[in-house]
């Protein structure tokens, strides 16, 4: 890799970030002879090898890695690569596209300045661009609810961001405080550690990891699931805000059925309410959350089911679900002492910063707008976020595509900017 030395003055393009998007669109870019430049605030990869705890793999299986002309290749396409695999393996790409990139440079503001060009400040110095692609991801500033500020200066707190294992925490109890990926993951990790562990459960669905003889995301694929384009989605837009299924695909895969868990011994609770001192209190929708994350569960097995049938695959069958384990009412209240509770991981997500972006880029939430990542703002595109296109969009599976579509764009911008502009006012979109 040879990265830029120095910041010029001037780029067609500047892409921000050096993740799978921003690399992925580096790829095009030279495809097309385009010049341009990649900023990264920290490290090609950061957020992988920053941002996840020890025992982190992917929840998707291998063979959905396909970044541009880079699909992986390795032993184990139907496993889950560990974090320093995913790192290892974006690092190979980098060293095959040799991407422009300026490591530890953070874009402090972007902007246009009175010729209509991009002025894009950064920690290094300022720089004009004609195009730039905003490639950092959804997942800045960790989420903690406002209730943390009232509980004991005893009890430990930590988000997810910044778990790495269960030698971190004190020793003691855990209260883990959301059910997405990252929250029944890290229950998991801390369960198998022989710690006692709370779960607050939240609204997130879940999905089977194996159904009828093969793994789900096969079946998934098969059926079309992951070229559903956002447009064509029931949730259209919002499809965006809604949580991931979870799983796992620790130790070669497995789904997780935190009824199960609670018969093993985790102690579960609905969503965080609020907390004061050593009193923590829960919305009494522990049952109902269970039950729609197993009503999701059961409509993707349904949704299977319809599928062999209608291609008359000779396919195993499978036994009904059942509930294993019941709540026999919702709790609505945890005391942290008397529980042996010394310490809280609130895994309830992070939101994006676009605060350094003074354009009228967003909507009434500061959620960017844009179709397929062509922001109405002419000359500014998104990348990397989740169902920007397609669910594989924010993944390893649908960035390549993503990134074509917009280098694509570009290309076609610069050989006729005046019909650009025409064709992408700058207003913001309804939310």
């Amino acid at each position: 890799m040879t990265p830029a030395q120095t910041l010029a003055e001037h780029y067609p393009v500047v892409v921000i970030g050096a993740g799978q998007a921003g690399l992925s669109a580096s790829h095009y870019l030279q495809q097309a002879g385009i010049a341009h430049v990649l900023l990264e605030k920290r490290r090609i990869a950061q957020s992988w090898r920053q941002d996840r705890w020890d025992s982190f793999c992917l929840v998707t299986p291998n063979w959905q890695c396909r970044l541009p002309d880079f699909p992986y290749a390795g032993p184990d396409p139907k496993g889950y690569m560990l974090k320093d695999e995913i790192v290892a393996y974006l690092e190979a790409f980098a060293a095959k596209i040799r991407p422009p990139v300026l490591e530890g440079v953070a874009v402090t503001r972007l902007s246009r300045d009175a010729s209509g060009a991009f002025d894009v400040e950064t920690s290094v110095g300022r720089c004009r661009a004609d195009h730039v692609i905003v490639a950092t991801g959804g997942y800045d500033i960790p989420i903690v609810p406002p209730g943390a500020h009232g509980l004991s200066t005893a009890v430990t707190q930590r988000h997810s961001v910044d778990y790495r294992n269960p030698d971190q925490l004190p020793p003691g109890a855990v209260l883990v405080v959301g059910s997405g990926q990252s929250g029944v993951q890290i229950m998991e990790d801390l369960f198998i550690a022989g710690r006692q562990v709370h779960l607050a459960v939240g609204s997130a669905p879940r999905s089977p990891r194996m159904y009828r003889g093969r793994e789900s995301t096969e079946w998934l694929h098969e059926l079309g699931f992951y070229e559903l384009t956002v447009d064509r989605h029931p949730l259209r837009d919002e499809a965006r805000h809604k949580t991931n299924h979870y799983m796992s695909g620790r130790d070669g895969g497995h789904e997780i059925d935190l009824r199960r868990f609670a018969l093993k011994g985790v102690k579960l609770y609905g969503s965080f309410a609020d907390a004061q001192g050593n009193t923590v209190r829960f919305v009494p929708d522990l049952t109902k959350n269970l039950d729609d994350a197993d009503e999701v569960y059961c409509g993707i097995r349904r949704d299977i089911d319809a599928y062999i049938a209608r291609a008359g695959i000779d396919a195993p069958a499978e036994a009904p679900f059942e509930k294993a384990w019941a709540p026999a009412q919702d709790p609505t209240s945890l005391d942290l002492e008397a529980a042996g509770i010394t310490s809280i991981v609130w895994a309830i997500g992070l939101r994006a910063d676009y605060r350094w972006i003074d354009l009228p880029a967003f909507d009434g939430r500061g959620h960017p707008t844009f179709k397929r990542g062509v922001s109405p703002v002419s000359g500014l595109y998104f990348l990397g976020l989740p169902w920007l296109n397609t669910w594989g969009s924010g993944r390893f599976l649908g960035v390549a595509d993503d990134a074509r579509h917009l280098v694509d764009t570009i290309v076609q911008r610069r050989a006729a900017p005046g019909r650009a502009e025409l064709a992408e006012p700058c207003v913001a979109a309804p939310a």
